[in-house]
């Protein structure tokens, strides 16, 4: 059970960053959607797919190898898929669709505090038609080259195919770098390439350029360049609190992240990136069709919320109240993961 000491960490690192950065506005488009199906009580990731546009995928923490596809307009399941040829999951955490049109599942969860040994990635190709079956999936075993550890997120690059994994800690975060091509023989060993805050997902932008990683009470978005080795400071979403927040996705065309929370009939929010450059860049100014929006340069409050002294001060007090009910959530999860 984690202590209520390490949810006033986890408020006062959150309301610190609230302070001190200027919040990237996203506009809520009233897009969004919940999840309707009852077997998905604890959707822990969320992935859009390549193959089905408006198709997104989840998974809950431990009920077995399945996958679900839910539509995007009206939080239907389309399909639930069944792996063969992986072993019975610990704490599928994160989801995530690679450029080689796979569907990779990171069973990396550790709720003992990063005691196992090991932990498991899935992959498996999106079907073609999308309906309720069992497909064949790899299983590759990984490794942290520094120890074992907790995460929750787990991102393939849109480009270059490579997977990382964020890990989180009281103290923060690690940006995992796996090898160039995961191998089912053998230890697949990631290898530390950045700090990073406390991680419950992550998500790269469709062309690559941007990666935003979400935590319970916040997100922020990075330039990404030199393959995470040149991370730099992270700029700050305005998401406000979603809940138990779990994951994240962009959607196809980058113009829109997507948030999601656990619970029976989640909801999933749909940001518009305002401006976003091509086809992503949560955190970028400037550049080609559109950029985020950080807020009006003079300190005052913004629409999306929040900046200056009063949307600070607001901010704060939703902060605090967030932590509490994170702190109960998070008792939750603990004491369903021993």
């Amino acid at each position: 059970m984690r202590s209520s000491r390490t949810c006033v960490v986890l408020a006062a690192a959150a309301l610190g960053a609230v302070l001190v950065s200027a919040p990237v506005a996203l506009a809520d488009d009233g897009d969004g959607f919940t999840i309707k199906d009852p077997r998905i009580t604890e959707s822990s990731g969320l992935a859009a797919s390549r193959a089905h546009p408006g198709v997104y995928w989840t998974h809950n923490d431990q009920d077995g190898p399945y996958v679900y596809a839910v539509d995007g307009k009206s939080g239907e399941t389309v399909a639930r898929i069944t792996m063969r040829g992986v072993g019975k999951p610990r704490d599928m955490e994160a989801i995530s669709v690679g450029p080689d049109g796979a569907v990779y599942v990171g069973d990396i969860g550790d709720n003992r505090g990063g005691t196992w040994s090991h932990v498991w990635i899935y992959r498996f190709a999106e079907p073609k038609v999308l309906k309720d079956r069992t497909v064949d999936a790899a299983q590759y075993v990984v490794k942290y080259a520094d120890g074992a550890r907790d995460a929750e997120a787990l991102m393939v690059h849109p480009t270059t195919g490579r997977v990382y994994i964020g890990s989180k800690d009281q103290g923060g975060g690690g940006l995992y770098e796996g090898p160039a091509r995961l191998s089912t023989e053998g230890t697949n060993v990631f290898r530390k390439v950045a700090d990073v805050p406390w991680v419950t997902d992550g998500a790269f932008s469709p062309d690559g350029r941007e990666l935003v990683l979400r935590s319970y009470l916040g997100a922020e978005s990075f330039a990404w360049k030199d393959g995470g080795r040149g991370l730099g400071e992270g700029r700050s979403l305005n998401i406000g609190y979603r809940g138990q927040s779990e994951s994240v996705t962009f959607d196809l065309d980058g113009r829109s992240l997507l948030f999601g929370a656990e619970g029976e009939r989640s909801a999933v929010a749909r940001l518009a990136v305002q401006g976003a450059p091509g086809s992503g860049g949560a955190g970028s100014s400037g550049g080609a069709s559109g950029s985020a929006s950080p807020g009006p340069s003079d300190g005052s409050e913004s629409a999306a919320g929040g900046r200056g002294p009063a949307g600070n001060g607001v901010t704060a007090l939703v902060v605090i109240g967030a932590a509490v009910l994170l702190w109960a959530g998070l008792r939750r999860k603990r004491s369903r993961g021993a």
